[in-house]
């Protein structure tokens, strides 16, 4: 599936929920690399920045970025939107420090990309592939979300607020199809309870009975309901079927597990991939979301380093065995430190070393507690780099390779007696001049236990 965005610039204006300030919203075409960003223009040098996990400062009814003195109220909605859509690419520009709280829901959003049209562009998508189980749990509370692997993108969000008025519902969709008839037009709503501690907090400053569904959890007397016809500006209010303050009524029974739902997906966009597996949701809301994100956000990344990890098959026969290796590197033992190439091209070199009990320095490193020292993982990769920088140079002629630095060297875990380390050297450049640069990770299972980048001179003999 290729990555999409819209075809034309798109703007929409609103008053926000939180600040009572009118806003204007625009979507820009973005290129395939882009990413979603906001940028706010009212501010100087109109600060631009991802829509990241890693920016978010504040949940409170909502969920807000801030990037150095840029703030941005309510993502969540438009983020659904986007992610709902299938938007990969786009710029969001705003005027002001909160989206537009328009009806409360996601339709307004959803109607404005739909009337700019939406591209395909020439990259394919890049996911975050669910490979296990993924929980983010609360006992106190009875939070749960739980990300389980699954072929397609599968959103499940469920509540209970253990209210006589608001019972037990669920939302569910698969792929995001019928997203624009299903989740988008459902609207955010809140308790009368809570009403009054917000008005205080100043948390709905544009909040209207148009754009946000009450719900009486009580019965309520008409005192009370003119105290917060009051609060909220209007002349009159009062209690609707099934429990709703309001003028109109709910467009589904489920509509506040819809919204729900609606709210997850823009939260779970601010991972920065879309997510390929089954999300199952019990009690969300914007400060667990923002959490069970974070959590994948660590898993993506470990992911990523390990995409290029790569298969050690023991029954396949090697590019080079020990006695082809010691044909190439002057190495001797007891430091000859690769046992076999497994892969071997013109861009990378994958090597393995075999760590045993057997090693002379595991006397002294450590008594008692033996651990393969990281710097000879890193020669050890350099050994493996090596043979690769040996296998482009010119036939007939001996040739040495010698270490001129290490940089951004990084040991992650300790390597011990027993482990097989997978040792991979990849070309950063061309080699020009004998000066060979490469990149070194090694690996101990699904771990990536060092990292480096290792630059060689590469000398005929003479």
């Amino acid at each position: 599936m290729f990555k999409k965005t819209i075809s034309k610039s798109v703007s929409i204006e609103g008053i926000g929920l939180h600040t009572g300030i009118k806003t204007k919203l625009t979507l820009h075409p973005a290129d395939k690399d882009h990413g979603i960003r906001f940028s706010r223009t009212d501010l100087e040098g109109k600060p631009t920045f991802l829509a990241d996990v890693k920016y978010v400062y504040s949940t409170k009814r909502g969920t807000s970025l801030k990037y150095g003195e840029a703030h941005i109220h309510t993502v969540e909605h438009i983020l659904s939107a986007l992610t709902g859509l299938g938007i990969d690419n786009v710029l969001i520009e705003l005027d002001g420090a909160e989206i537009p709280i328009m009806d409360g829901s996601a339709e307004p959003f959803v109607n404005m990309i739909e009337e700019a049209g939406i591209v395909a562009q020439d990259a394919e998508k890049e996911y975050f592939i669910v490979e296990e189980p993924i929980e983010y749990k609360d006992e106190v509370s009875g939070v749960e979300l739980i990300a389980l692997p699954h072929d397609g993108t599968e959103y499940t969000a469920m509540i209970d607020f253990n209210s006589p008025i608001l019972s037990k519902q669920y939302a569910h969709i698969y792929n995001f199809e019928n997203y624009s008839e299903h989740i988008a037009p459902s609207r955010t709503f809140v308790f009368v309870h809570e009403l009054e501690y917000l008005l205080q907090e100043g948390l709905i400053k544009g909040g209207d009975l148009d754009n946000a569904i009450v719900i009486a959890n009580r019965k309520m007397e008409q005192h009370e309901l003119d105290r917060l016809a009051e609060k909220l500006g209007k002349k009159s209010v009062q209690i609707k079927s099934e429990g709703v303050l309001n003028t109109i009524d709910l467009k589904y029974k489920n509509e506040p597990a819809r919204h729900k739902l609606l709210d997850l997906i823009g939260d779970l966009t601010l991972l920065g991939k879309p997510i390929k597996g089954k999300i199952v949701a019990t009690k969300p809301g914007h400060k667990v979301n923002v959490e069970f994100t974070k959590l994948l956000k660590v898993k993506y990344q470990e992911q990523r380093k390990l995409k290029g990890k790569p298969k050690y098959d023991p029954n396949k026969k090697p590019v080079m065995d020990t006695m082809a290796i010691a044909e190439q590197l002057p190495h001797r033992y007891p430091f000859l430190l690769v046992d076999k190439i497994i892969e071997l091209s013109e861009n990378y070199v994958v090597g393995v070393k075999n760590i045993t009990f057997n090693e002379q320095f595991f006397q002294g490193h450590f008594p008692g507690n033996p651990i393969f020292p990281g710097v000879l993982q890193m020669e050890a990769l350099a050994q493996t780099g090596g043979l690769l920088a040996l296998s482009l140079q010119e036939k007939g002629h001996k040739w040495d390779t010698y270490f001129l630095k290490m940089e951004n060297v990084k040991f992650k875990k300790m390597v011990v007696p027993g482990d097989t380390l997978i040792l991979k050297m990849e070309l950063m450049a061309p080699i020009k001049r004998g000066i060979c640069q490469m990149l070194g990770t090694a690996y101990v299972g699904n771990n990536i236990v060092s990292e480096g980048e290792l630059t060689a001179q590469i000398i005929k003999r003479t």
